[in-house]
């Protein structure tokens, strides 16, 4: 399933336009991404959680190349699948 038809979905069995559904999606991404910046997990009971984790830095290879370059340091946002979830696709 992708983007659009998680909205063709939602707006069939929520009654409600497209553009209000896509409206809704989006504006609920954002608010979990700018969440994660900031550094705060997003709790979701039920469905489960988004967090983020720290990736230290490493060396790896330029495949090309063969030269040892340096990984930066990141954050990587990850998520966990709450109970209710899981025991819904089992």
């Amino acid at each position: 399933m992708n983007k659009n038809d998680l909205i063709a979905q939602v707006a069939a069995k929520a009654e409600m336009s497209k553009s209000d559904v896509t409206n809704v999606i989006d504006s609920t991404l954002e608010i979990i991404g700018k969440s994660l910046k900031k550094g705060t997990d997003v709790r979701l009971v039920g469905f489960g959680t988004f967090y983020l984790t720290s990736r230290k830095a490493s060396q790896g290879r330029n495949p090309r190349t063969g030269e040892a370059i340096t990984i930066a340091a990141s954050k990587v946002p990850k998520f966990k699948a709450g109970k209710a979830l899981k025991d819904s696709v089992n």
